[in-house]
């Protein structure tokens, strides 16, 4: 018989998971699969073969490939393992990212072939799209479907040490029912092109903007950062408490860094990253007695900024002065880190800020996953984790994101479901402690 081959569903959100199943093969056959998909003009691509089983099925959720670009039980390998073809590109995402990711898959078995495809969208029918160039604000709204004043909670999103705005995550947190606020704070039309000197009021305008544009359901506003964004998360949590409804905080930093890889150039990297009434916040690497950049500068390749970050916090004073007072937070607090993180030790930061509210007695829900041999790069479900080193794109420096494909993949997958849970669980206790005042 002709091998047959069906993906289902055929067309869904990014963060839905595919069936992939091959039928009508001999038993104890060789299927080849091979998923190729274009992303922002790029091809990428990833191929494995698996062997049929007695019904002479091939079924991704039962069955791991014999050989190819990843290993073990993963249905959704072929995609998480995906590398661009005679590119370097990291670019995961269309642009614009309301265009759909298509995939192309191809069956081979027996000099027969089968072939069938399958969409992935970050934006849901119905949710729109509104650019945000307003009392100085540079960013993306992203509403839900049939969004209305007061129907749905908010979320504002900050990218980290790359700038830019994060729309793929503002899309699909949109239509996941929030109101999705991407606000860029440098990389971006119209602001620096540097992360240095960043006064963190503006954020505190972005918040109120927030609540003025879309008066979320409960008045509830969280904040979601990575990297950069996830130390910048939990300043502004511990800064403007009163503002802030629950911190999603991705690989965060549990101290106050210094400009780092992009710095303005004039400034330095131990420059001053954050200002706060015009002044500088103290960071860590500022008077700090241990720290070196050496073992990022001259370590092996591939480079790991992570081992700078950690001179650095062998000054117990310096670490002291540069806390992030996460204590001061008002609300419910979500860590997500990994054992390997390439770039700065997430994992060990997200331990010091649990600790702290442990302490404290925080009276809200704290929760943290950590990932084991995970890196640096946790996203959401379903997009290619393969490309691990790269060029920093504003100081250019050459470094790994730490971690490895099938573990950041993991990583992906479960930090989304945990992110969807606690945010759902803090605008429901928000709105009972509302009804309850």
């Amino acid at each position: 018989m002709t091998p047959t081959l069906t993906i289902t569903p055929a067309d869904a959100l990014i963060d839905v998971p595919r069936l992939i199943r091959v039928e009508h093969a001999a038993p104890g056959a060789t299927v080849e699969i091979t998923a190729r998909t274009r992303r922002n003009g790029v091809l990428w691509q990833s191929q494995a073969a698996y062997t049929a089983g007695e019904d002479g099925v091939v079924d991704l959720t039962r069955d791991a490939p014999v050989s190819g670009d990843y290993a073990g039980l993963a249905p959704m390998g072929l995609v998480w393992s995906q590398s661009p073809v005679d590119s370097n590109s990291r670019e995961h995402f269309n642009h614009p990212v309301t265009e759909a990711l298509v995939t192309d898959v191809v069956a081979r078995v027996q000099g027969a072939e089968a072939q069938a495809s399958f969409t992935q969208r970050l934006a849901a029918d119905g949710v729109t799209r509104h650019e945000v160039r307003e009392e100085g604000l540079v960013g993306t709204l992203y509403l839900p479907a049939g969004s209305a004043p007061g129907s749905h909670p908010a979320v504002m999103i900050l990218n980290g040490s790359g700038g830019g705005i994060n729309e793929p995550r503002a899309a699909l947190y949109a239509s996941r029912g929030y109101a999705a606020f991407a606000l860029a704070y440098f990389k971006a039309p119209g602001l620096s092109d540097y992360i240095s000197n960043t006064p963190l009021e503006y954020f505190q305008t972005g918040l109120r903007w927030l609540r003025k544009k879309v008066q979320p359901k409960h008045d509830f506003v969280a904040i979601s950062g990575q990297s950069r964004g996830g130390e910048l998360v939990l300043l502004l949590g511990a800064t403007f408490p009163k503002e802030v409804s629950a911190v999603v905080a991705y690989v965060p930093g549990a101290v106050v860094h210094s400009g780092q890889n992009a710095c303005d150039p004039k400034i330095g990297r131990e420059g001053p990253t954050w200002l706060l009434g015009g002044k500088p916040l103290p960071h860590v690497w500022e008077n700090n007695r241990t720290a070196t950049w050496a073992p990022f500068d001259e370590g092996p390749s591939p480079h790991r900024h992570e081992k700078a970050i950690l001179t650095a916090l062998q000054d117990p004073e310096a670490v002291a002065r540069a806390r992030i007072r996460v204590e001061d937070i008002e609300g419910p607090v979500m860590l997500l880190s990994a054992t390997d993180d390439g770039s700065w030790p997430s994992s060990l930061y997200s331990k010091m800020v649990q600790d702290k509210l442990a302490e404290v007695k925080h009276p809200y829900p704290v929760q943290w996953l950590d990932y084991e041999n995970g890196g640096h790069s946790i996203l959401f479900p379903y997009v290619p984790t393969t490309q691990l080193v790269y060029a920093h794109p504003v100081s250019g420096k050459i470094s790994t994101s730490g971690g490895n494909p099938k573990d950041n993949a993991r990583a992906d997958q479960e930090s989304w479901e945990g992110v969807k849970t606690f945010l759902d669980a803090a605008v429901k206790a928000k709105g009972s402690a509302s009804s309850a005042s």
